[in-house]
């Protein structure tokens, strides 16, 4: 299996940002954006994940910051994941977190996708706009090339819905990119290219 690693650097007049990502890591994470509770979201993505993911993000606003966020990380899966010899492509998860239930369905199958339904009533995100999660979720899927359906069911508490989402897409991800055995040199699919 080759290195699923990436580093991914984007700067703009409005952002600096760095991503390290290991498709085949431990769950380790290092998140400083300035804004904690995106750190804390994308830490669900990296333990529940099982990849490992180092993030160092500046911005003017928070919608650029978690806007280009989004683009590296996606690009940096891109990368990691090179070739898609072997990879699982698909995976599915659901997640409970106290009052909330969310699902997230994944296709690593070369092109971007979204359906969201996110149930926020903008109630506890200490001043995170919840439709930067759906602009976060349609750029990250837009630039790893993946189809994401993704849906919070229920839930009271907005920070729990946001979490029990980002878990789900964790776990969906991580099972999706891991290597099958038994077409390791394959490609999941019958067009022969992802």
């Amino acid at each position: 299996m080759a290195n699923r690693k990436s580093i991914v650097k984007r700067e703009t007049k409005e952002t600096n940002i760095s991503i390290e990502l290991d498709i085949d890591g431990s769950g380790n994470f290092e998140m400083v954006t300035g804004i904690r509770i995106f750190d804390h979201l994308l830490s669900q993505l990296a333990k529940h994940g099982v990849f490992n993911i180092k993030v160092s993000a500046t911005g003017d606003d928070p919608h650029h910051l978690v806007e280009d966020v989004a683009i590296c990380l996606g690009k940096a899966v891109t990368e990691a994941l090179g070739a898609k010899l072997g990879i699982v492509r698909m995976g599915d998860a659901s997640v409970p977190m106290d009052d909330a239930l969310a699902t997230a369905a994944i296709d690593i199958g070369g092109r971007g996708y979204t359906v969201l339904e996110l149930l926020f009533d903008d109630n506890d995100m200490t001043g995170f706009a919840t439709d930067l999660i759906r602009h976060f979720l349609e750029t990250f899927a837009s630039e790893a090339k993946i189809n994401l359906h993704a849906r919070i069911l229920y839930g009271t508490n907005d920070h729990h819905k946001a979490e029990a989402l980002f878990k789900a897409i964790g776990r969906a991800l991580g099972a999706a990119t891991r290597i099958d055995e038994r077409i390791s040199g394959d490609l999941p699919t019958t067009k022969d290219i992802l």
